[in-house]
């Protein structure tokens, strides 16, 4: 008698394969959401620490800190010495030792007018693992630069470099920013009259691909080349714009580095809604929104120190209310989690 061996027939092999298959298919999803929720997670506790440094320094200094120095030279604007308010947070987020390696008095990048001697090299080059993001996928940025992906809120106006009155400029008959930072003023928690809880600090901004040959449209800052004479005018502009035109480039080096105090790295507006295009018209007139990699919308951290979910379907009347700190707009609790 010869024994007989049993297998599995290629059919029932094939129907294993497809079984594994569809349970993969069933699976992989849920372990995106899982891996999203917990990258989520510490996208929020982030903004969180932001939070409790902004309000260890107010209680310090009795105000909020800049979100950027603005030096007036001939009439011009020298960005080179805008250095952000992330920069004055580095004490309050255990980061002393860095923040004594800032050499505030010259510029955060090699100094045009001092034969590009480069000071603040390392500082510009250093990680700070607060200031990102773990959902956004762009991990890169260029050599010598550290990434960010947290900015403060400038309020619901276009205004950029102007400070709480614009007599003589370009903006003298828009009305003065209105959000808990902007430059060359800071502001203390009773500016609020608003309410903290009421009203967002900061919020999030995903990092660009630092190109001006791609056009990406989350990231970049575009320039459609008109001068809107309205913040709606502006949000209409930028939405009907043909991003992938790259004439309309405006900025692609977005999110970096953290130590430069300027539009498209440490601040953002409340002018167009979450997730919508960042637009720039200059001269001085800018809409850099909030945005992030997260599914249907943005967090956002309040005076208050908590950090809410505001999706992206938001009425733009209340987005634009929970920006400003003085106005006395009715905010809809229901639309912000």
């Amino acid at each position: 008698m010869t024994a007989r061996r049993r297998g599995f027939t290629l059919i029932e092999l094939l129907v294993v394969i497809a079984i594994i298959g569809v349970l993969i298919a069933l699976l992989l999803p849920a372990v995106q959401s899982a891996r999203e929720a917990a990258r989520r997670a510490q996208c929020t506790n982030n903004l969180k620490q932001i939070g409790i440094a902004l309000h260890n320094y107010h209680d310090a200094n009795g105000r909020l800190p800049l979100s950027r120095t603005i030096v007036v030279s001939g009439g011009a604007i020298n960005i080179n010495k805008a250095f952000s308010g992330h920069s004055q947070l580095l004490p309050y987020l255990e980061q002393t030792p860095l923040y004594n390696a800032i050499n505030f008095n010259l510029t955060w990048n090699p100094d045009p007018l001092n034969g590009g001697y480069d000071a603040n090299a390392t500082a510009r080059a250093t990680v700070v693992s607060t200031f990102l993001c773990p959902s956004d996928p762009k991990t890169k940025v260029p050599p010598g630069y550290a990434g960010n992906n947290y900015r403060a809120n400038e309020g619901s106006n276009f205004l950029f470099g102007s400070e709480e009155s614009d007599p003589a400029g370009v903006n003298a008959a828009q009305p003065p920013p209105n959000g808990m930072f902007f430059a060359n003023r800071s502001l203390g928690l009773s500016d609020n009259t608003d309410g903290t809880s009421h009203t967002a600090v900061f919020s999030e901004h995903v990092k660009g691909d630092f190109s001006q040959a791609i056009a990406t449209e989350k990231s970049d800052t575009f320039r459609p080349g008109v001068y809107p004479a309205t913040i709606d005018e502006a949000v209409r502009i930028c939405r009907e714009l043909n991003w992938r035109d790259l004439r309309y480039q405006g900025v692609s080096d977005v999110g970096a580095p953290w130590l430069y105090g300027y539009h498209s790295t440490t601040q953002y507006y409340h002018v167009g809604p979450p997730n919508s295009r960042s637009c720039m018209f200059p001269p001085l007139r800018i809409s850099t929104t909030a945005n992030s990699a997260h599914p249907g919308g943005v967090n956002v951290l309040f005076g208050d120190g908590t950090v809410r979910f505001v999706k992206e379907t938001i009425a733009l009347p209340t987005w634009r209310a929970i920006g400003s700190r003085d106005q006395g707009e009715l905010v809809d609790g229901g639309e912000v989690n």
